[in-house]
């Protein structure tokens, strides 16, 4: 089932979009501003964001960098506003399209179905390969110098995920969630205790990580 996160200050708007939604088959969580929203994405990483600009607490565009940091899920806004500078603002944030309001629910559909094509992923490559270890996703196996790393599930947990997102600002929060579960979303130094045994055994200078890059404050990057 696909998950709908709806964010929107206005409740009639949220009532409207989540009877429609849930009706075609979607899955609706709602957020009535913008740190609830940033809140209910990393929680439950949905396929698709309705976002409204006009928020009370956070611009629709900072709660746009804010999922950027960290997921490519397709975003579109939903907005009242019709300047041509503000739509180019949100869009060049990273959003993937813009609805103006008022809106019929035919057309948002269809650009919501689009939005999805999009974002369905490509074929995957089964083995991520560097030039000092090699990751088979299929077999959950990683070789170094030709001999198989023995990684703790954990371990590998984490570094399916960074290596599933290459380049990209996994944070902290997402990881802790993912591999641990909700409760453990300030359980930081779990973190840098597994971060710090992958670079023991994959880096080639585990003092000056190469593959496995900290952002501090904010998560980490493979740089593969």
């Amino acid at each position: 089932m696909t998950r709908v996160l709806v964010v929107d200050d206005e409740p009639q708007i949220i009532r409207t979009l989540r009877i429609n939604l849930k009706a075609r088959g979607y899955q609706v969580d709602t957020a009535p501003d913008g740190r609830t929203a940033l809140e209910l994405a990393a929680r439950h990483n949905p396929d698709l964001v309705l976002l409204d600009l006009g928020l009370p607490d956070l611009e629709g565009v900072e709660v746009v960098h804010g999922l950027r940091g960290w997921t490519g899920v397709p975003i579109i806004v939903l907005s009242a506003r019709h300047s041509a500078g503000e739509k180019v603002e949100v869009l060049d944030a990273g959003a993937d399209d813009y609805v103006t309001k008022p809106f019929g629910m035919d057309e948002l559909l269809a650009r919501m179905r689009a939005a999805l094509r999009r974002a369905a992923p490509a074929e995957e490559e089964a083995v991520v390969a560097t030039a000092d270890f090699t990751v088979d996703l299929a077999a959950k196996r990683v070789v170094r110098n030709g001999a198989d790393v023995r990684l703790t599930p954990t371990e590998w947990h984490v570094l399916e995920i960074l290596v599933r997102n290459p380049g990209r600002l996994v944070s902290q929060q997402h990881l802790l969630h993912e591999v641990w579960g909700p409760s453990y979303a300030t359980e930081t130094n779990y973190l840098r205790v597994y971060l710090a045994q992958l670079r023991r055994k994959l880096e080639p200078d585990p003092a000056r990580p190469r593959y496995f890059i900290t952002e501090p404050g904010m998560g980490y990057r493979f740089d593969g």
